[in-house]
């Protein structure tokens, strides 16, 4: 076990995009069977394009992405550590935070090939709800991680924590897409009447 935990080391280190993008998928994966295994107990009824879906979008969307935001992140320089901690920290889960929940709902929507729910989806049901838990998870989360962290290791700390986020996210979003359908649902019904 040590030694994989030294050669992934070294590949944050030599490939951080690689390394960063792999373990988001996997991450992700792993949250959603999770999620439809331990939460929905889907048992032998396991939506397999769904958790493919979520892989996807963990390593194509959110690795990189994550990636290239902990770069920018890592770069800035404060005049004390406890102003990078607390600036840092504001950035991440007041400008990061409020747009990648719109764009993880968002995203769902259209790789599920429904680009109708996508507005439904983000609304104030999906949106309010997640950036409230979001930031009970994560502030904590990203205090730690930017205080005590090693700057090439503090990815790897968030996602440790994603895979219990990303199981509530993919239990939020079948929840999401399902109101999004009873709305265009009663939109259609409104429209016909």
């Amino acid at each position: 076990m040590a030694t994989f935990f030294r050669a992934y080391n070294a590949m944050l280190i030599r490939r951080p995009m690689l390394a960063q993008c792999g373990t988001a998928a996997v991450l992700f994966g792993a949250g959603d069977i999770i999620a439809q295994q331990a939460v929905e107990r889907k048992g032998k009824e396991h939506d397999f394009a769904r958790t493919a879906r979520l892989t996807f979008y963990g390593g194509a969307m959110f690795g990189p992405a994550m990636t290239k935001w902990y770069q920018l992140l890592n770069r800035i320089q404060f005049k004390s550590p406890t102003k990078g901690v607390i600036y840092r920290v504001w950035l991440d889960q007041c400008v990061l935070t409020p747009g990648a929940v719109v764009v993880f709902f968002g995203s769902m929507a259209l790789l599920e090939g429904k680009p109708q729910e996508v507005v439904p989806r983000i609304g104030a049901v999906s949106y309010i709800p997640t950036l409230l838990r979001n930031w009970c998870v994560f502030v904590p989360t990203q205090i730690i991680n930017f205080w005590f962290v090693p700057p090439h290791l503090r990815f790897l700390v968030v996602s440790v924590v994603s895979l219990f986020w990303n199981t509530y996210l993919s239990v939020a979003n079948s929840m999401a897409k399902k109101q999004a359908e009873a709305f265009i649902e009663e939109e259609k019904v409104v429209k016909v009447g």
